[in-house]
């Protein structure tokens, strides 16, 4: 399966966050395979109800452990695929942390609806992952056994469905499969892709435009510094008001398009973009101006 960008952004191959999720469950998995055993670690990582209190730690490792070479492979082939861009987009930090609270999600489903079965695997985390890939770019198109294309808006929606009807039928669990923490997983990332804010760097940005102080509604009237002395006092006071008069009711100039002095990325376009907000409202903005806005914003939370 590999996926076409519905428009030009190009992120790394492998982002921070990304590749350390993946070398952890690979060295999970490793171990599981040559030092402790298949079972023993499975036992000591993954969550059974029964063992909430002693063992209270499996509510987040095991998302960490797998039962198996083609349960790992998958998940670690999706998180690659569509969590690098997700990354790019936010932050490493606010992507781990949502990782792990889809993974909660899934934790939780599983307490509820299938509390007696072992639960293991990143399914649920990785889930989060795809649906937040899909909120924010839902046409772009994945090729499904690298042959037929489906949008990603679509594929989350399967996935979504089968899960959930699959749940249900078995009671949460059917062939091994923790269906509902799967769920659960995509319900977490729901409510938190939906109350928190995804344009946290516009909402910044608007709230310093917000501290600039309103223009009065009447410009001020300039008083000169001295009047010429060649002409009369009369004469000469209205000629210098009707100019002045003329200069401060003009209309402000039209800001630059973007891209006209220089990179995308320089702050001379961001100071003309806030210019524009100013005068003439954020819904003013084209979608160039939207997008370099969404990219200096990942550049002030990358420096928080």
């Amino acid at each position: 399966m590999a996926y076409t960008l519905a428009d030009d952004t190009d992120p790394p191959r492998l982002t921070r966050a990304v590749q350390w999720l993946i070398a952890i469950n690979v060295a999970v998995y490793f171990l599981q395979l040559t030092v402790v055993g298949p079972a023993n670690m499975q036992l000591a990582l993954g969550f059974e109800s029964k063992n909430l209190s002693s063992a209270w730690w499996t509510v987040m490792t095991y998302m960490f452990v797998h039962g198996g070479f083609w349960h790992l492979a998958l998940n670690m082939y999706m998180l690659y695929l569509f969590g690098p861009r997700v990354e790019y987009a936010w932050s490493p930090g606010e992507f781990t942390r949502y990782y792990v609270l889809c993974g909660l999600g899934g934790w939780f489903f599983h307490l509820l609806f299938a509390r007696d079965s072992l639960l293991i695997g990143a399914s649920a985390a990785v889930l989060g992952v795809t649906l937040a890939y899909a909120m924010r770019w839902p046409d772009d198109e994945v090729y499904l056994f690298g042959v037929v294309p489906l949008k990603v808006k679509w594929l989350v929606a399967i996935l979504a469905v089968v899960n959930l009807v699959a749940g249900i039928a078995g009671g949460g669990e059917g062939g091994g499969v923790a269906y509902l923490a799967h769920v659960g997983g995509l319900a977490a990332g729901w409510i938190y892709l939906r109350s928190s804010t995804s344009s946290a760097g516009i909402d910044r940005l608007r709230q310093r435009i917000s501290q600039v102080p309103d223009l009065p509604d009447e410009p001020p009237r300039a008083i000169p510094r001295s009047l010429p002395r060649t002409k009369e006092k009369g004469t000469e006071i209205d000629d210098i008001l009707a100019r002045s008069s003329a200069a401060t009711t003009r209309r402000p100039a039209p800001v630059p398009p973007l891209g006209s002095r220089g990179a995308r990325g320089d702050m001379n376009e961001l100071d003309l973009v806030l210019d524009k907000i100013s005068q003439r409202g954020l819904e003013s903005l084209t979608t160039e101006e939207r997008r370099l806005l969404e990219e200096m914003s990942r550049v002030l939370r990358k420096k928080d």
